[in-house]
């Protein structure tokens, strides 16, 4: 290529000619892409997906996409199945191979054994008459008019529209599977979306002696007490069965130095704020943070029927979470 061509200026053809090749897989999704997905949905075992140099790589990407959207998955190398993990792929698995040109030796060599052990074999190629096209029982054609690379020879464009096909295929499937957030969440338990999707408020609420809580026929000066020892900002109200009658917040204290109450001889019943905020200890933390954001506080009261105190959430102890 020219040195006269400007980084910009190459960036912006690569780009280009992959968007290309991207959007003309939309006129290969057939009656094999159907098959294919099929295959994957009912199989018993795992979808084993195999590939070379390149190709391998595109394939262990689209191995872990599928085995975290709640297809069971994982990558065998052709070269290393050839000596002894082979014994990896059972009859129950669908095996998933991918190869442009068709005939990779590796993945060729592996044909026989699979058609052996009956194992439905699903291929992304560039060239359905290539020997592994017409071995499987489901061909996706991932060909490509040019690779990206101006000599035609690094894998690019090819590359990229095998990528894509196979999120295809995983998205299909997990439609179809009709997979939820939470089950996603079950295979990402170590990240921040595991901890936003599975951390309950029960898992991070104060609970017992951390509550702040009074009764409502206390003085106000009482009540501010009970709020400093806690340190939470505020204090549960409760009625002589101690039952949540409301609280009062750091906000209530400035309302009522406002209007100049007598701390000392106020009940805090008087002055209290009696429609609080609550939320159930079942409920996703994620939930109690929204609720959070959109009311304007920094605590819940942790309540299953808005009248027993089970807990105190505050902001604070979702930071710590990790989920703010």
């Amino acid at each position: 290529m020219s040195q006269s061509i400007s980084f910009s200026e190459s960036a912006k053809r690569t780009i280009s000619m992959e968007r290309d090749a991207v959007s003309e897989l939309l006129n290969r999704i057939n009656r094999d892409f159907d098959i294919a997905c099929e295959l994957m949905l009912n199989c018993r075992g795992r979808i084993v997906v195999t590939g070379m140099g390149k190709s391998g790589h595109i394939g262990k990407k689209i191995a872990a996409t599928l085995a975290s959207t709640g297809t069971p998955s994982h990558f065998v190398h052709p070269g290393e199945a050839s000596h002894g993990d082979l014994g990896m792929i059972t009859q129950n698995d669908v095996v998933l191979a991918l190869s442009n040109s068709g005939t990779t030796s590796e993945v060729i060599t592996l044909l026989p054994l699979l058609k052996r052990m009956r194992a439905p074999i699903v291929s992304m190629t560039g060239n359905a008459s290539s020997t592994l096209a017409k071995a499987s029982d489901a061909h996706l054609d991932v060909g490509v008019a040019t690779e990206a690379c101006p000599l035609d020879l690094a894998p690019t464009s090819s590359t990229t529209v095998s990528l894509v096909m196979g999120d295809a295929i995983a998205i299909a499937l997990l439609e179809k599977r009709g997979f939820t957030a939470e089950d996603f969440a079950f295979s990402h338990p170590g990240g921040a979306l595991g901890r936003k999707l599975l951390l309950r408020v029960s898992d991070i609420m104060r609970k017992g002696k951390e509550i702040p809580k009074v009764s409502q026929s206390i003085s106000v000066r009482e009540a501010l007490l009970e709020m400093s020892s806690k340190a939470l900002g505020m204090t549960c109200i409760t009625d002589a069965n101690g039952s949540l009658m409301g609280v009062y917040t750091d906000g209530d204290l400035r309302r009522s130095i406002d209007q100049s109450i007598d701390f000392a001889n106020t009940l805090i019943g008087d002055v209290m704020t009696s429609k609080c905020q609550t939320i159930s200890s079942d409920a996703l933390a994620a939930q109690a943070l929204s609720v959070m954001e959109d009311k304007l506080i920094t605590t819940l009261v942790v309540s299953s029927d808005g009248k027993s105190i089970d807990g105190i959430l505050h902001l604070h102890d979702l930071l710590k979470a990790g989920l703010a």
